[in-house]
């Protein structure tokens, strides 16, 4: 998951021109440290993109080519970056240009929510996942539903499919992004999406090798663990947002694991809990939702 947020994050970011180096986009999910010289519309971006992955990963079981899904990763993925707030996770009013394209995507408020809702009953007819994935990152951009970020929703949307089946993910490692721009304006232009197919292909083999090579260097994750993620990022991220010392948090974990119903389980959990909080550190706090004010504010209580 950790990988996942980086490497889908800083791809589907740098296609759209973000400046991020893969190093600062690491650093800035892991930390929340903005890199220096890079546009305030850049960081808001990566960190939207880390938001709307989390969405896709954690309700995995409620997502799907649906209004709430896509509506709300666009949402996600426009946060403080639109003139008009309201306009996220809203399908568009008013007429829009693409860059680089003589094609005018339709400009009828009627239309587009015609056309909208066809693509996502048509999306969920499709049993194969990978026609699913390539389907929206054909139909979404061609329609521009939204009034900006329509190619960052498709990108996403099309791993509904991949993370509803349990394949690996579209991360679009190494994608170039003149072959992406180039594909996509093969669409706009003549209706062709053999360019776009071709770069799908590509893309999701490279991801699967990266993902492969991620696995092979972690091993198998540990199944219990994965069953109990949520509760364990909630109780270890509470011990820090709360600025708990290592009695006070002994306690708070007590308290928690009480909670558990199977209670062959408690012991177990509350040594991963107290394993997972004597290895944070400045380059891993992140991923239990804690700023970087309440680290440091827990660092100097953690003895």
């Amino acid at each position: 998951m950790d990988r996942l947020l980086i490497d889908l994050s800083w791809n589907s970011s740098r296609l759209e021109g973000n400046t991020y180096s893969l190093l600062e986009t690491q650093r800035l999910l892991e930390a929340g440290e903005a890199a220096v010289g890079r546009a305030a519309h850049e960081t808001q971006m990566i960190l939207n993109h880390k938001a709307a992955i989390e969405l896709l990963a954690e309700h995995a079981s409620a997502i799907g080519f649906n209004r709430y899904t896509l509506c709300n990763l666009h949402a996600l993925l426009s946060e403080n970056l639109l003139p008009e707030a309201a306009a996220g996770g809203r399908l568009r009013t008013q007429a829009v240009g693409i860059s680089a394209s003589v094609y005018h995507p339709p400009e009828a408020s009627s239309l587009i929510e015609e056309y909208f809702d066809q693509i996502l009953a048509t999306a969920a007819a499709i049993h194969d996942p990978f026609e699913q994935a390539f389907f929206a990152m054909v139909q979404l951009p061609y329609l521009q539903p939204f009034e900006d970020v329509n190619k960052c929703v498709s990108r996403l949307a099309a791993n509904i499919p991949l993370v509803q089946h349990n394949l690996g993910p579209l991360s679009f490692v190494d994608v170039p992004q003149a072959d992406y721009r180039h594909a996509i304006l093969g669409v706009y232009e003549l209706n062709r999406v053999d360019y776009l197919r071709d770069v799908f292909e590509w893309a999701y083999e490279r991801s699967c090798a990266r993902d492969a090579a991620v696995r092979q260097v972690l091993g198998e994750p540990d199944e219990f663990r994965l069953r109990h993620r949520d509760r364990l990022k909630q109780v270890v991220g509470d011990v820090v947002r709360q600025g708990l010392d290592k009695p006070a948090a002994s306690a708070f974990i007590r308290r928690e694991v009480a909670k558990l119903p199977k209670p062959g389980e408690r012991a177990h959990f509350a040594t991963l809990a107290e394993t997972e909080l004597t290895s944070l550190h400045e380059g891993n706090f992140a991923r239990y939702r804690a700023r970087p004010d309440e680290f440091t504010a827990w660092q100097k209580t953690w003895r």
